[in-house]
C-alpha cells in the first residue's frame, strides 16, 4: 500500500474517532434522528418530511440493533466519504500529497463536524454534492460518456436523499451554457443519462403526485415558519464560518479558474457555484443548506496552492499552512459542536450569544442552542409514557397520541414498553394510525406546555377518566412542560374522531 493511502486511512480513522467523541454524554439522541428512525418502519418511496432513501437506510439500522452506535455510525461514514472523494479529486487536478493532506485536514476540522453528529439527510446530500463534482470533473477531463450516467447516477441518488440536491442542478445549468462545457449540450448520452435520472427519481415523482404533492406544501410551511425569518445578509456572513480555518484555500480555487491554467478547463465550476448561492440568498435559505459546495472548492485550493508553494523558501510555509485549519478550529470547536454540557453553557451565555449559537428558527436567543434543546428530556417524557401504561388494563386497545413528532419518535425509540407505537398527527406519524386494527378506548396523551389545558375541557365529552401522570421537568429541555395525560374509557368512537381529524388535516 502507498503511502498516501495509509495516510488516507488515517484521516478516515480520525474522522471516526472525533464524531464518536464530539457528543457530550449529557445530550440525548436529537427530535428529528427519532423521526428518520422510525421511516425505517413504514418503507415507502416517499414521506412527508424526507424522500425515501432516509427510510432504506434506517431499515438497516433497525435491522442491525437501533444502538446509538449505530445511529451515529452512518453521518460520521458519510463524513468520511466526503474526505475520500476530496482526497481523489485531488488526485484528478495532479495534486501531490501536501495537497491532498491540506484538502483533507480542511475539510476534517470544518462543520462537517457538527453536521455528521447527527443523523439527518444533510450528511449524505453533501457527499453526493462531493460526488456530483467528481463525476461531473471526470467527464470534463477524460470526456468518457459513463461519467455522464454515474453523474446521473449520484444526483438520482441525491434527490431520493433530500431535495436540496435539486438547487445544484439549477445552478449548474446556466454555468453549462456560459462556459465551453455548453457543448455537451449536443451530446446524446447527457439526454440518456438524464432520462436515467428521471426514471430512478420516478417512483418518488409518483408518490408526490399520488399524495397530493406534500413537498410543496413542506416547501410553503417551511418558508412561512422558518425562512421568513432568516436575514439574507447573514446567509451570506454565515459562510464564513464553516470552513474558518480554510477560507484562504477556498478564496484560492476561485482564483484559480482565471490564473491556473490546469483548473481554467473546470470555471464551469466556479458559475456554478456563483448561480447556486443567488438561488439560495434569493430564496432566504438556511444558511447550511450551501454546504456541500465547499468540498471540492478545498481540492481545487489546496492542489493550486501546493502550486504556489513549490519553490524555494515557500516550501516551509506548508507545514503551517496544514496546520491553520487545525489551529483555527480548536477555539471554535466548543461553539459549533455540543462538547459542553448545558450547565457549562449557561455558564458561557455570553460567548454563545457572542457567536448566535444559541439563537433558534425563530429569530430568537435562548439558553441553549436549539439543536441542543432538541436533545434533551426525552428519555424522561418515555418514562412518563411507561408509568401511564401500567396504569392501563386494556393495553391493546390503548394508542399514545401526541403533539409533534419529537415526542413520538423519541417514545418510540426510549419507551419500554411495546404494546403499541407512538404516533402524531405531525410528520409522517399522521399516516400510520391504526384505525382499523385496533377499537380505541384509552389515549396516553402526550401535550406540549403551550397547548396545555388543565382542565382537559375537550376530552372529558369523551373519556370517563382523565389523569395527569406529570410533566418533563428538565430545565435544558425544548420540551420542557410538555404533559402526559391517561385518558380512559371512551365513551364515543375515537376511532371515528381521528380518522376525521386526519382527513381534515391531508386536505
Amino acid at each position: 500500500m502507498k503511502k498516501s493511502k495509509y495516510i488516507l486511512l488515517a484521516f478516515i480513522v480520525l474522522k471516526f474517532v472525533i464524531q464518536y467523541f464530539a457528543i457530550n454524554p449529557a445530550y440525548e439522541l436529537h427530535r428529528d434522528e427519532f423521526l428518520h428512525i422510525d421511516l425505517g418502519k413504514h418503507l415507502a418511496w416517499g414521506y412527508t418530511s424526507v424522500p425515501p432513501l432516509t427510510g432504506l437506510l434506517s431499515s438497516f439500522i433497525l435491522l442491525l440493533g437501533n444502538s446509538v452506535f449505530l445511529v451515529k455510525f452512518f453521518p460520521a461514514l458519510f463524513g468520511a466519504l466526503v474526505i475520500w472523494v476530496v482526497w481523489k479529486i485531488v488526485e484528478e487536478l495532479n495534486g501531490g500529497l501536501f495537497a491532498q493532506i491540506l484538502a483533507a485536514t480542511s475539510v476534517l476540522f470544518s462543520v462537517f463536524v457538527r453536521i455528521n453528529i447527527l443523523y439527518q439527510p444533510n450528511s449524505l446530500d453533501f457527499l453526493c454534492w462531493t460526488l456530483l463534482f467528481f463525476t461531473l470533473l471526470k467527464y470534463i477531463k477524460t470526456q468518457q460518456n459513463r461519467w455522464l450516467y454515474y453523474t446521473a447516477v449520484v444526483l438520482a441518488l441525491g434527490l431520493l436523499n433530500k431535495y436540496n440536491i435539486g438547487f445544484l442542478l439549477l445552478g449548474l445549468v446556466p454555468a453549462i451554457l456560459l462556459t465551453r462545457q455548453r457543448a455537451v449540450l449536443k451530446n446524446k448520452h447527457l439526454w440518456l443519462a438524464a432520462l436515467l435520472a428521471v426514471l430512478l427519481v420516478l417512483p418518488n415523482i409518483i408518490w408526490q403526485i399520488s399524495n397530493a404533492l406534500p413537498l410543496v406544501t413542506h416547501m410553503q410551511t417551511l418558508a412561512s415558519t422558518q425562512l421568513v425569518n432568516v436575514n439574507r445578509a447573514d446567509f451570506l456572513i454565515d459562510q464564513l464560518i464553516f470552513f474558518p480555518g480554510s477560507l484562504l484555500v477556498i478564496l484560492l480555487a476561485f482564483v484559480s479558474f482565471y490564473t491556473y491554467q490546469p483548473h481554467k478547463n473546470y470555471r464551469v465550476f466556479f458559475y456554478a457555484f456563483v448561480f447556486t448561492m443567488v438561488i439560495f440568498t434569493y430564496l432566504r435559505a438556511k444558511n447550511y443548506y450551501s454546504i456541500g459546495l465547499y468540498p471540492a472548492f478545498i481540492a481545487f485550493g489546496a492542489v493550486y496552492l501546493e502550486k504556489l508553494l513549490s519553490r524555494g523558501w515557500l516550501q516551509y510555509l506548508r507545514i503551517p499552512v496544514i496546520l491553520v485549519p487545525v489551529l483555527v478550529f480548536m477555539p471554535v470547536a466548543p461553539i459549533m459542536l455540543p462538547v459542553y454540557s448545558p450547565g457549562q453553557i449557561l455558564e458561557k451565555q455570553e460567548l454563545f450569544n457572542k457567536y448566535g449559537a444559541n439563537r433558534w428558527e425563530d429569530g430568537q436567543l435562548h439558553d441553549l442552542p436549539q439543536d441542543y434543546a432538541d436533545m434533551q428530556g426525552w428519555r424522561e417524557l418515555a418514562h412518563l409514557v411507561d408509568s401511564a401504561f401500567t396504569l392501563v388494563d386494556d393495553k391493546p386497545h390503548t394508542i399514545i397520541h401526541c403533539d409533534n413528532y419529537g415526542q413520538a419518535g423519541a417514545i418510540n425509540y426510549y419507551s419500554a414498553q411495546k404494546y403499541t407505537e407512538a404516533l402524531s398527527m405531525n410528520a409522517d406519524y399522521i399516516f400510520w394510525y391504526p384505525l382499523d386494527e385496533v377499537k380505541i378506548e384509552n389515549v396516553i396523551l402526550v401535550q406540549t406546555s403551550d397547548d396545555d389545558d388543565p382542565e382537559r375541557t375537550r376530552e372529558q365529552a369523551f373519556f370517563e377518566e382523565i389523569s395527569l401522570i406529570g410533566k418533563i421537568r428538565n430545565p435544558y429541555a425544548r420540551e420542557r412542560g410538555t404533559s402526559v395525560y391517561l385518558l380512559q374509557g371512551a365513551k364515543v368512537s375515537i376511532n371515528d374522531i381521528l380518522r376525521e381529524e386526519i382527513e381534515s388535516r391531508k386536505h
